[in-house]
C-alpha cells in the first residue's frame, strides 16, 4: 500500500529532527541563543556608538567652523576700526596741533621721517612669526625686487624715489593746509574724492576698464566738491580749503597710479621697504625744506622749547599706524575693507566735531559729503557688479518658478486625491 501523507504527518515529520535535537541537547541550544542576543546585542551597541560618534564628530566640526567664522568676522571688524580711528586720530590730533603749532610742512616732514621704522617694524614681524627666519641683509635684498631685478641702486633710489616722495609729501602737506581752512569732516570727506579720481587717471593712462557705476561716482564726487565749495558762496577760505582738500585727492590718486605704472602690485615687504626708502628719502634731501623755511620765517617758532613734541609725536604716531594698517590689512584680508574703514573717518571726524568742537553743519556741506561717500561707495563695486548682479536677478527668478512648479504639483496631487476620495475620476483632455 501507498502512504499517504497527510499536511499534519509531514508537519510532525519536519519537527521531528528539531525536536529530537532539543531533546538530546537543550543546554546548548539555549546557549547558542544566548550567543547570538549577546553579538546582535554587542553590534547595535557598536552601530550606536559609532553613529553617536559620526553626530559628536558633525558637532565638533561645526563647531569648529562657525568660530572660525566668527574669529574671521571679529579680525576684519578691528581692521575697519583701526584704519578709521587711526585715520580721525591723526585728522584730530593736527587740529589741536595747530591750536598752538603753525608749521604744516613741519609736521608733515616730521611726520613723514616716521616711515623709516615701517620696514624694521615689519622684520620684526617675521622674526616673531616666519618658521624660516632670514638675516635682516637678505631680507631686505629679496624686497627689493620692488626695484627690479638689479634691487635698489642709487640710480634708482634718486629715479624711482624722487618723484614718489615728491607725491608723498604734496599729499600730506596739502591735506594739512585743507585743515586750517576746513574743519575735520569736511577735509576728510573732500579726500575720499581720490578713489574717483585714480579711476578717471587709470581708465585715461592704463587704459582700464570703462564701468558705467563709477563715472556715476564720479560725477557724484564733482558735485559733491561744488556743493562743498558752494557753501560759503565760492569766497573766504572755504573756496581755498576745498582747493587744498582737491588737490591733496588728486596728488594722493596720481600718486597710486603712477605706483601701479612703474611698480606694480606688492606684497607686504615690499610695500615696507618701499615706504621706509621714502622716509630715509625724505630725511636726506627734503630736510633742506623745513630748514629753508624756518630762516625765512615762513614756519618760524620761538622759542624752541615751546614747539609741541608731545601732539607731534602723536600725529607722526598715528599717520604711520595708518600706513602699516593700510599695508597690513591689504594683504591679510580684503581691500574693501580698507576702503570702508577710509570713509568710516568721515561720520568719525563729524562725530568728534559735533560732540567736542560744537559744530552745526550746514545743509549743503552736510548733502556735499553725503553725496561723497556714497560716490566713494560706489567705486567699491567690483568690476563685474553688472554680470553678478544678473546672475542673482536669474536665480531668484529660476527658484521663484520652480516654487511655482512645486506648488502647482502640489495643488494637483491634492485635486486627485480628493477626486478619489469622491469616488469621480479626472479625465485628461487630448
Amino acid at each position: 500500500m501507498t502512504r499517504q501523507l497527510s499536511p499534519l504527518s509531514v508537519a510532525e515529520d519536519s519537527a521531528a529532527p528539531i525536536l529530537e535535537l532539543q531533546n538530546r541537547s537543550p543546554s546548548g541550544i539555549c546557549r547558542h541563543s544566548r550567543v547570538e542576543r549577546q553579538s546582535r546585542s554587542g553590534e547595535e551597541g557598536t552601530q550606536t556608538h559609532t553613529e553617536s560618534g559620526s553626530q559628536e564628530a558633525e558637532g565638533q566640526t561645526r563647531c569648529q567652523s562657525c568660530t572660525s567664522t566668527f574669529l574671521k568676522l571679529i579680525w576684519r571688524f578691528l581692521i575697519i576700526l583701526s584704519v578709521s580711528s587711526s585715520w580721525v586720530g591723526t585728522t584730530q590730533f593736527v587740529k589741536i596741533t595747530y591750536e598752538t603749532f603753525d608749521c604744516p610742512f613741519f609736521m608733515t616732514w616730521f611726520s613723514t621721517n616716521w616711515n623709516i621704522m615701517v620696514f624694521p617694524i615689519y622684520y620684526s614681524g617675521h622674526l616673531a612669526t616666519a618658521q624660516e627666519k632670514q638675516s635682516p641683509i637678505k631680507k631686505f635684498r629679496e624686497c627689493s625686487r620692488i626695484f627690479g631685478e638689479d634691487g635698489l641702486t642709487l640710480k634708482i633710489f634718486l629715479k624711482r624715489t624722487a618723484p614718489f616722495s615728491i607725491l608723498w609729501t604734496l599729499t600730506n602737506y596739502l591735506y594739512l593746509l585743507a585743515l586750517k581752512k576746513l574743519t575735520a569732516t569736511d577735509v576728510s570727506a573732500l579726500f575720499c574724492c581720490n578713489k574717483a579720481f585714480v579711476f578717471l587717471l587709470s581708465w585715461i593712462v592704463l587704459k582700464d576698464r570703462f564701468m558705467g557705476a563709477r563715472i556715476v561716482a564720479a560725477i557724484m564726487a564733482i558735485t559733491g566738491i561744488v556743493m562743498m565749495a558752494y557753501a560759503d558762496g565760492f569766497q573766504g577760505d572755504s573756496i581755498i580749503g576745498v582747493a587744498y582738500a582737491v588737490g591733496s585727492a588728486s596728488t594722493s590718486a596720481l600718486y597710486k597710479v603712477l605706483f601701479k605704472m612703474f611698480l606694480g602690485s606688492a606684497n607686504f615687504g615690499e610695500a615696507a621697504h618701499f615706504v621706509s626708502t621714502l622716509g630715509f628719502f625724505n630725511l636726506i634731501f627734503i630736510s633742506v625744506t623745513p630748514i629753508i623755511l624756518y630762516f625765512t620765517k615762513v614756519e618760524y617758532w620761538s622759542p624752541f622749547s615751546a614747539v609741541p613734541w608731545g601732539y607731534l609725536c602723536g600725529v607722526a604716531g598715528l599717520w604711520l599706524a595708518f600706513n602699516i594698517l593700510v599695508n597690513v590689512g591689504v594683504v591679510l584680508t580684503y581691500p574693501i575693507l580698507i576702503s570702508i574703514g577710509t570713509v568710516l573717518s568721515v561720520p568719525g571726524n563729524a562725530a568728534v566735531d559735533l560732540l567736542k568742537h560744537k559744530m552745526i553743519f550746514s545743509v549743503v556741506r552736510l548733502g556735499a559729503t553725503i553725496i561723497i561717500c556714497i560716490g566713494f561707495l560706489l567705486m567699491l563695486l567690483p568690476e563685474e557688479w553688472d554680470e553678478i548682479t544678473l546672475r542673482f536677478i536669474n536665480s531668484l527668478k529660476e527658484k521663484k518658478s520652480e516654487d511655482h512648479a512645486d506648488d502647482i504639483t502640489d495643488s494637483s496631487v491634492h485635486t486627485r486625491s480628493r477626486s478619489r476620495a469622491n469616488g469621480t475620476v479626472s479625465i485628461p483632455l487630448a
